[in-house]
């Protein structure tokens, strides 16, 4: 993660490890199928989860990174393992778009 959003991230969550728990859960608990977000609302960083095609789009939030947790994302490799998914997630994200697309989101 680059020091400019791992800031912003500090700054939303507290730390990096404490983000990692908010979003992992809210992708582990969204029941069924869906997306698990981080999003910018009003200016500040926030997770939240949609199901099925919803997205934050149609409340007024700007997603920034997003998580499929339909299970023909990893059912394949993980089975019914959503949790290890999840964790894996954390490994590839690119940060250097996430932090993109927040500075667009606050335009």
């Amino acid at each position: 993660i680059n020091k400019e959003i791992e800031a912003v991230i500090k700054k939303h969550f507290g730390n990096h490890e404490k983000f990692k728990e908010e979003f992992g859960n809210v992708a582990n608990t969204r029941f069924g199928s869906g997306w698990a977000w981080l999003v910018v609302d009003k200016g500040k960083l926030e997770t939240t989860s949609t199901g099925d095609q919803e997205n934050p789009l149609s409340e007024g939030k700007i997603p920034i990174l997003c998580l499929d947790v339909w299970e023909h994302a990893y059912y394949l490799k993980y089975q019914n393992k959503r949790a290890d998914y999840v964790n894996a997630f954390f490994n590839i994200i690119n940060w250097d778009e996430v932090e993109k697309n927040y500075k667009e989101a606050l335009k």
